[in-house]
């Protein structure tokens, strides 16, 4: 086993702070069940599990220390904690970042909770089941990604990884750790900003007896305050409204965020204390542009998988997450498709602070599109991401599905599709990239023709007042004049050093450029028919970096850079027809 610490010591949940917590990332102990019988043979009672891991990294990793490729219908967790002696009278929290797929904890002995979902965070209070001294923790998890009711993105149903698909990950992937809290506490906030009006409404979840106990919100900018607000908690809840002495608005080239302090009150004491920060900024959808402070912003993306080479589904380090984010930016990108997967809350904290704008996506690969028994299962994770990531003002819009087949379950995403709209009215949704839409704000396909010339073809009607460019025009909801863009187009295959058939990209053999000078031709040219057409709002290149077998990205899988930056930069950079 590699010698460890505690990897990802930083805080998990960056935009909700609290002082008194324990990270549990770490040696905990780890078993494979293969055969599910774990649950019978009581394995949550075990006096130890037979073999190491090093969570938050998934067995699949190299960084977790067991490296095991093969499919793993269930494993074991195991670890001992002694809680700090301070926490005494105090609620404990146990929060995971998130466990793929199925989940049962367990304290000593004692089952706390179950979770299903393989992509959001899930806690539960575990108080009672506490002892003095020694604590055991354990965890199950279940994982079938070669079942259709479960969402797994592009980790591989096969053992192999193939085309785009890669390495799966099972259970624990993200950090596991508790917090101490009051009998009173704030449980959560919603934050919504209205920059026109100069404003932050804030929404609290509080949990406990609310009797008398005051919410209170204040804004600071560099320390000074610029607002603060304060409502009497009523039925679980609380809402106030923060009029902001000072504006400044959040944007990519000056994303700046207000701090946020939050407090429960009685009449004599502060009961619960919290962190936060915000950004103010609008979006708004103004055909053919969408508007980010009332400006038309083209949305330079490329498509981020969230993948790394010792990691898997787990950055290394929380500087590696920020690094991804800086290294697309000097390509000249201004944001990303964060695709097929529901990325680390670290992920989008570096996003708001670098003024980096996001599509929040889920891996909804793996499901059975046509079934409506896939709803609930859905629906239920879905809203969980949904909620987890609302208050990030890098986050420009939501994308629950990408490339549904043409048998889906139309009701499936329309359904979706509104109550994502139900939970956020400030952003646009998209129903499914690429095809096969059904009810959608706006209006993308997926091009990866490596010809430039009937690349440009393909969008002269819509530049001349025509037709729009459909993928699935048979099963395709029409074109209703929504800001339209191509959210996956390139993934030019570049990898002259590979000298085997196990690599790939679009193109093909034949249609791999021969050289450097040939790929750059063909990314600008294929770029720029999509900034200089005045009825698209945006673009997404597919894609930053090399995954596994897939090398089209505009970096190896290591990071290392593959094209000199200022070449790729000053093609992306240029101002877009609807900027000008």
């Amino acid at each position: 086993m590699p010698n460890v610490s505690i990897p990802r010591p930083e805080y998990p949940r960056p935009q909700f702070v609290r002082k008194e917590w324990l990270n549990l990332n770490g040696l905990w102990e780890f078993e494979l069940d293969l055969g599910r019988s774990g649950v019978q043979r009581e394995l949550m009672k075990a006096e130890k599990l037979t073999q190491k891991i090093i969570v938050p990294f998934c067995p699949e990793s190299e960084l977790s220390g067991v490296g095991i490729k093969d499919f793993m219908s269930a494993v074991w967790y195991r670890r001992t904690v002694n809680l700090p002696e301070e926490w005494a009278g105090k609620r404990v929290i146990l929060h995971f970042g998130a466990v793929d797929y199925k989940t049962r904890v367990w304290i000593n002995g004692e089952e706390a909770g179950s979770h299903e979902g393989g992509y959001t965070p899930f806690a539960m209070e575990i108080t009672d089941l506490l002892q003095k001294g020694e604590n055991v923790i354990t965890v199950y998890a279940e994982d079938d990604t070669r079942s259709s009711r479960q969402a797994s993105g592009k980790q591989c149903p096969d053992y192999y990884s193939r085309g785009c698909h890669y390495t799966r990950t099972t259970g624990i992937w993200q950090t596991v750790w508790m917090e101490a809290v009051p009998a009173v506490y704030i449980a959560d906030v919603k934050m919504t900003p209205d920059l026109d009006g100069g404003r932050l409404f804030i929404e609290a979840k509080v949990n406990g007896d609310t009797k008398d106990i005051q919410f209170k919100a204040e804004a600071l900018i560099n320390g000074s305050s610029v607002g603060n607000a304060q409502a009497q908690c009523f039925g679980g809840r609380a809402c106030a409204e923060i009029k902001l002495s000072e504006v400044r608005s959040w944007s990519p080239e000056d994303p700046f965020l207000y701090d946020l302090k939050l407090s429960l009150e009685s009449a004599d004491d502060t009961i619960d204390k919290a962190e936060s920060y915000f950004g103010m900024r609008s979006i708004k959808i103004d055909p053919p542009a969408v508007l980010i402070n009332g400006k038309p912003v083209f949305q330079r993306l490329v498509l981020d998988q969230g993948f790394y080479p010792d990691g898997i589904y787990t950055a290394p380090t929380d500087a590696a997450l920020k690094n991804d984010i800086e290294i697309s930016m000097g390509l000249g990108f201004n944001g990303a498709r964060l695709h097929e997967k529901v990325f680390e809350p670290g992920f989008l904290y570096w996003a708001d602070k670098l003024g980096y704008l996001i599509w929040g996506e889920y891996p909804n690969w793996g499901v059975n599109h046509s079934s409506s028994e896939t709803t609930e299962r859905y629906l239920a994770e879905w809203m969980e991401a949904v909620d987890r990531d609302y208050n990030h003002p890098s986050i420009i819009g939501w994308c629950p599905f990408n490339e549904t087949p043409r048998n889906q379950n139309s009701e499936l995403l329309r359904r979706v599709y509104r109550v994502t709209k139900g939970i956020d009215h400030t952003r646009p949704v998209i129903d499914t990239s690429g095809y096969v839409h059904v009810e959608t704000d706006l209006y993308d396909v997926h091009d990866y023709d490596q010809n430039p010339e009937t690349f440009a073809e393909r969008y002269r009607p819509l530049a001349e007042g025509g037709e729009a460019r459909r993928n699935a025009p048979d099963h395709d909801a029409p074109y209703m004049g929504q800001p339209y863009w191509v959210s996956e187009y390139g993934g030019i295959w570049w990898n002259p050093e590979q000298r085997d058939d196990k690599g790939w990209g679009y193109g093909g053999v034949g249609g791999r450029p021969k050289n450097e000078e040939e790929f750059l031709e063909r990314y600008k040219k294929l770029t720029e028919t999509l900034l200089n057409h005045p009825r698209m709002c945006a673009f997404c290149y597919t894609q930053l970096y090399d995954i596994e077998q897939e090398v089209n990205g505009l970096y190896y899988y290591n990071r290392e850079a593959k094209f000199d930056q200022g070449k790729i930069r000053a093609i992306n950079s240029q101002k877009a027809a609807i900027e000008k």
